[in-house]
């Protein structure tokens, strides 16, 4: 009976979790999020590439309000300082998205 009921419990949330979403904003990072001027580094993606590469930050999705870690860092790294649609699933408590594409916005 337990089983069944865990069973039960567990697909309620994979339904209330819904499926990929898409958010469109920029591939910044997680240390200087939507505002790069504290790093005094110009343009943008010089602040971007130097925070991941040399500071440990993770590339992420800003879209204006929220800042995004993005699970797929080796595709985020091709459009930084780039606006993108991101589609995937987002954790609204970690602020993370579970990649499932990053293109271009048009």
């Amino acid at each position: 009976m337990k089983k069944i009921a865990l069973s039960l419990a567990t697909a309620a949330l994979l339904l209330a979790a819904g499926g990929p979403l898409t958010l469109t904003g920029t591939i910044t990072d997680t240390m200087c999020g939507g505002d790069h001027s504290a790093m005094n580094m110009h343009p943008d993606l010089k602040c971007i590439t130097e925070c991941v590469k040399s500071m440990g930050a993770k590339y992420a999705l800003w879209d204006g309000k929220t800042v995004y870690e993005l699970s797929d860092q080796k595709g985020a790294s091709k459009f930084a300082a780039q606006r993108v649609n991101v589609s995937g699933t987002v954790d609204s408590g970690t602020k993370t998205i579970q990649v499932v594409s990053i293109a271009r916005a048009k």
